[in-house]
């Protein structure tokens, strides 16, 4: 199991390097291609910033999936596997060839899953990339990502299984849920590393609950949606270096739609009850990992919505309404504002992770514990504008 980790780890670290090294480019051609954020309107940037961080992120990530099917299909075929080790030699170590050998084939199994989602992300990453240039109405926005939440629900049968046993409710849900996690990641792009360093810090939380929770049909580690994830939080990765303050380097649209719908669509195709736990006892509160680990997004944009709507405001028209916004308004600084927002989001993640390993008694403890500390920024949030009583 530990070479396989190290496997997807480097797998992951292949994703980072191809995403940092893409990005370069693309800082240099983003006022060519069309992709440059002036200051202004609801930006809070003082510098022109390129925005096509999607574009270093999609290929980061579609570079290595491609890749990896292709080594796969090398590999799931004895002669050709056989031949491929002779020409390496010995610079593959034989305990990780034997274990790249092993998974190939079910890797292989699921390689139409694979490429339909590489499609619907690529859609995406367009239709974003078009939104950064020219700007598209909420109508388009949202029946592009509607269209694609379908499509992989309904094609590809990946959808939401919470003890839900009405069929129409489930996939209804699964839509809502894709197009709600798209949505919350780009809401929540307004600060430098902010969505690019809560979306990698969720990818790979959601990584360790999977690599830890077995599929109760196969009895094995979830380790495709576990790859998955690493991917995209490797990808991220490298976006962050260029992403970090002061940023050379925008996530953009495209690049929230696209990790947004694929840590979504990852999150679906998990099964997060893995069994029954060593005392024998079910755990159908595992279910609940994946709106753990999103705390923080869904709750900014909860709040958000909720603001916009009650001034009497559109609330698709961006603003200063966030909740990195309101932490400055409180008196930190922007990074601090960041680094607390990732904060509460990696103790969230690691709340998640020890929610599919707990009895029923000890999950509404770690429930409790993201409760309590959304109500603590709630409150804190509450003394916004208000002045020192005498």
């Amino acid at each position: 199991m530990s070479v396989t980790v190290l496997l997807i780890m480097a797998v992951a670290l292949l994703a980072m390097l191809i995403s940092w090294i893409v990005l370069y480019p693309v800082r240099y051609y983003a006022r060519e291609l069309g992709l440059l954020d002036r200051p202004g309107g609801h930006s809070s940037h003082t510098v022109p910033t390129p925005l096509g961080g999607g574009i270093g992120i999609y290929c980061g990530i579609a570079g290595t999936l491609l890749l990896g099917l292709f080594a796969a299909w090398l590999l799931q075929d004895p002669q050709r596997a056989e031949s491929l080790r002779e020409s390496v030699g010995g610079w593959v170590p034989a305990n990780y060839w034997a274990a790249a050998a092993l998974h190939a084939p079910g890797v292989w199994l699921r390689s139409t899953d694979v490429f339909c989602l590489l499609g619907a992300s690529t859609v995406l990453l367009i239709l974003g990339l078009w939104d950064d240039r020219k700007g598209l109405s909420v109508i388009v926005r949202l029946g592009v990502q509607f269209a694609m939440a379908a499509a992989v629900v309904l094609g590809l049968g990946i959808e939401l299984t919470a003890y839900l046993h009405v069929g129409w409710m489930t996939k209804l849900l699964s839509v809502i849920w894709i197009v709600a996690v798209i949505n919350s990641f780009n809401m929540l792009d307004n600060m430098d590393a902010l969505s690019g360093g809560i979306a990698a810090i969720i990818a790979t939380s959601m990584s360790v609950v999977m690599m830890t929770t077995f599929d109760p049909e196969t009895g094995r580690p979830q380790l495709l949606v576990a790859g998955l994830l690493l991917v995209v939080a490797g990808s991220l990765l490298g976006f962050l270096f260029h992403n970090r303050p002061p940023a050379k380097i925008f996530m953009g649209d495209g690049g929230s739609y696209l990790v947004g719908f694929l840590i979504a669509v990852a999150m679906l195709m998990a099964t997060f009850v893995g069994g029954p736990s060593d005392d024998g006892t079910l755990r159908p509160h595992a279910v609940l990992a994946p709106l753990c680990v999103m705390v923080v997004p869904l709750y900014d944009m909860i709040s958000v919505l909720w603001i916009r709507i009650r001034e009497g405001r559109s609330p698709f028209l961006g603003d200063h309404s966030h909740l990195s916004h309101r932490l400055v308004d409180l008196g930190l600084s922007r990074t601090a504002a960041v680094a607390t927002i990732h904060l509460i989001t990696a103790t969230c993640g690691l709340s998640a992770i020890l929610l599919t390993h707990v009895t029923l008694l000890q999950a509404i403890t770690v429930l409790g514990i993201v409760a309590c500390m959304l109500t603590l920024v709630a409150i804190l949030e509450s003394t916004r504008g208000r002045g020192a009583k005498p």
